[in-house]
């Protein structure tokens, strides 16, 4: 089987297809869609989900680096929910598509602290 055509299988997905999955609140509002992973080097683990939100038909569009732990799917939406509402993620640390921070510690806190998110290095 070719690699490239391995999407889905069991309880693993490819990066391919969780970016550009849809992104709700829990009241069923679409927030946005997942632009990127950030995956931690050293564990292998997906650390942030980066939201693409805001702007218009992607012009002008914030990212939004959320907890991977927040996110759950919903098979019936075919989408990620999150208990964040739209005020929330609009104070939220945000950057945009050529300002990309550095995702040291202090960065990481910073993001887990605004989602109530224990940061475990």
């Amino acid at each position: 089987m070719n690699p490239s055509y391995a999407y889905e299988s069991g309880d693993v997905i490819s990066s391919d297809r969780v970016e550009g999955t849809t992104v709700y609140n829990e009241a069923g509002e679409k927030l946005g869609s997942i632009d990127d992973l950030m995956i931690d080097k050293r564990s292998g683990q997906v650390r942030y989900a980066v939201l693409e939100f805001g702007g218009f038909l992607g012009i002008g569009t914030d990212r939004y680096p959320l907890p991977w732990s927040v996110l759950k799917y919903d098979t019936t939406k075919d989408g990620y929910v999150v208990p964040i509402s739209k005020s929330q993620l609009e104070g939220a640390p945000k950057y945009t598509e050529t300002d990309v921070p550095v995702y040291d510690p202090d960065y990481g806190r910073r993001v887990n602290s605004y989602y109530g998110v224990t940061w475990l290095p």
